[in-house]
């Protein structure tokens, strides 16, 4: 029953398939801001359209004003054309702004679509992914995405506007030479589009090394204690040197292929542009053409070029933005492997009973971590989860809030399966008090008020109290007003978990899950953490991994796991007689503690 095959998540480090872009799907990001697209669309035809005016004033220039000395007729052209240059230069303004407008909105709009997805994912997503690769991600990916978007469909459809209405008028003009000069653009088009795969290749290498080293500053810098408590500032920096040259490499050769690109093109517009001279000049001679269309169409053959130039540029850059745009639609169709059913039901309240049906389950097809656990779990229970390391207790503990679904058999809580209540509804029943706490870097009242949002002052303060947090936070400076730093470094370990204790008590769930959090504390912590504790169990079903074997006289039951399995369960003293492996557990602790005493005492 409800039986699924294991997922193997995807690797970090694994490429990404080479799946074609969905171009539709891309500009689609677009649609939002048809209107201010029009305007600027409008304004880039207009812009287009003014800059074909110049050549033609030019001609008008020299065949009949200089060639005539027309005075009257030279003002006139003058005039015109700071009309023109005036019109120009608003209709610039127009398509610039709002460009740039909707650049600035698609980076938004990007953002908060990729982050609002990152939380739908599963937890099994992101303990296969690093931190920084994500922050690449919903950085750099999503500005190259949006230059794509904006920047280059500003200069394709303006160069692509300028270069036919070129064209047009050269062949108006003189339609040998305009033929002429179309027989040059192939191989020009051919080039860039050689130029432009190894461009993309190289790019999506670049991409990939950045968020390497991002992921290695991220790491470095979340981590920052360890770092300097094993002295290993020099090993990092050489780390994270390492990752950045990776990039630098690519990145040149990148510069290697553009730097090539660029004067080879140059060179053959203006090798286009001699021939041009040559076979017009052949023309002018022929009386075909006059001196001033010539050098019309001299200047036309320029932006034809320039045109032309631009739009191979822009393959290469949609190229190059490829692979980023993949990367961004790749996260975004990730699905989440926990999803509520069509028909999940929304639980406003639970009596807190636990049953576990048969459950195996395995973090990929190769090797199950449960077998067949059947447990029930009393509302208001108290239960104990020991064993060794490795054996299964975080995987039932994380299959309770439905971080990740069974394998096989169910879970149910008062004879409910899991996957047929919503997820938010049953975590909002749920508290959890991890081994190691973790805090936002905000206050205090914000890290308790997370617990529910919409908690007063006084309900805050009263959780405090509850959890023994109140009489050290009130010695702080600032009170419940104190920051406490990236992760809660500027609070003990003890002053951690009593704040993540008032935030449990705020919550007041009906089931509670604890990762027994007072291994590492120093006595007076511990007991204060341990009384607080006291309080947030009461009257609530509690499931505990028990770490210090001390800590289990409190369960009402004590379940021993092994190897994915459930090998004994019964109270403290049953399976003390029972002689199994809770006993040698139990007595190689106790006497580890008993060794430890001795050494403080000798010290």
């Amino acid at each position: 029953m409800f039986r699924r095959p294991a997922r193997r998540a995807l690797s970090p480090d694994a490429e990404i398939p080479d799946i074609p872009v969905n171009w539709r799907r891309l500009f689609r990001y677009l649609a939002p801001y048809r209107a201010r697209l029009a305007l600027a669309v409008v304004a880039l035809i207009g812009s287009a359209a003014l800059s074909l005016v110049f050549p033609a004033v030019i001609s008008s220039v020299v065949d009949s004003v200089l060639k005539e000395g027309n005075l009257q007729l030279l003002d006139q052209v003058t005039g015109l054309l700071l009309v023109v240059f005036f019109i120009r230069s608003v209709t610039s303004l127009l398509e610039n702004y709002n460009l740039n407008y909707i650049g600035e909105r698609l980076v938004v709009d990007l953002r908060q679509q990729l982050y609002r997805h990152l939380q739908t994912l599963s937890l099994g997503f992101f303990t296969s992914r690093r931190v920084g690769e994500l922050v690449s991600r919903l950085s750099s990916d999503v500005t190259v995405m949006r230059t794509a978007l904006t920047s280059n469909v500003n200069i394709l459809l303006q160069q692509t506007l300028i270069m036919i209405g070129s064209v047009v008028v050269m062949l108006a003009l003189n339609w040998r030479l305009t033929l002429f000069i179309l027989a040059l653009t192939p191989v020009i088009v051919a080039m860039g589009a050689l130029f432009g795969l190894w461009l993309r290749r190289t790019s999506t290498q670049i991409q990939d090394e950045l968020a390497g080293a991002t992921t290695v500053a991220e790491e470095v810098l979340q981590n920052i204690r360890e770092v300097k408590s094993f002295a290993r500032e020099s090993y990092e920096i050489n780390r994270y040197e390492n990752a950045i040259s990776r990039a630098f490499s690519a990145a040149v050769r990148l510069l290697r292929i553009r730097s090539i690109f660029g004067p080879l093109v140059a060179f053959m517009g203006f090798g286009g542009l001699s021939l041009i001279l040559w076979f017009g000049g052949r023309e002018v001679l022929d009386g075909r053409l006059t001196g001033g269309e010539l050098i019309a169409f001299l200047i036309y053959g320029l932006t034809v070029a320039g045109a032309l130039g631009s739009l191979v540029n822009l393959y290469t850059q949609f190229q190059e933005a490829l692979g980023a745009t993949k990367r961004i639609f790749q996260l975004l169709d990730t699905p989440p492997d926990i999803t509520d059913a069509p028909d999940a039901k929304t639980i406003a309240a639970v009596r807190g009973a636990i049953t576990f049906e048969d459950v195996s389950f395995s973090y990929d097809d190769r090797q199950e971590v449960l077998h067949d656990i059947n447990l029930d779990i009393a509302p208001g229970e108290i239960l104990a989860l020991v064993g060794p390391s490795g054996a299964g207790k975080s995987t039932i503990f994380n299959l309770i809030p439905r971080f990740y679904d069974p394998t096989g058999g169910s879970i149910k809580v008062d004879g409910q399966d899991l996957r047929t209540i919503t997820q938010a509804s049953l975590r909002q029943q749920i508290g959890i008090v991890p081994q190691e706490t973790l805090l936002f870097g905000g206050t205090i009242r914000e890290n308790i008020r997370y617990g529910r949002l919409d908690a007063t002052e006084a309900e805050i303060i009263t959780a405090a109290q509850a959890a023994n947090a109140h009489d050290f936070i009130v010695q702080l400076p600032d009170g419940y007003d104190t920051i406490v730093g990236e992760r809660g470094i500027r609070l003990s370990g003890g002053q951690r978990q009593r704040v993540a204790i008032a935030r449990a008590v705020l919550k007041d769930p009906r089931i509670l899950l604890l990762d027994e959090a007072t291994s590492s504390l120093d006595s007076e912590s511990e007991h204060l953490v341990q009384e607080a504790l006291g309080r947030l169990m009461s009257n609530r079903t509690t499931v505990i991994i028990a770490h210090r074997l001390s800590t289990t006289k409190i369960a009402h039951r004590i379940a021993v796991i092994d190897r994915g399995r459930i090998v004994e369960l019964g109270t403290h003293e049953a399976l003390m007689a029972l002689d199994g492996l809770y006993a040698k557990l139990y007595g190689m602790q106790f006497r580890e503690d008993w060794l430890a005493e001795i050494e403080a005492l000798e010290k």
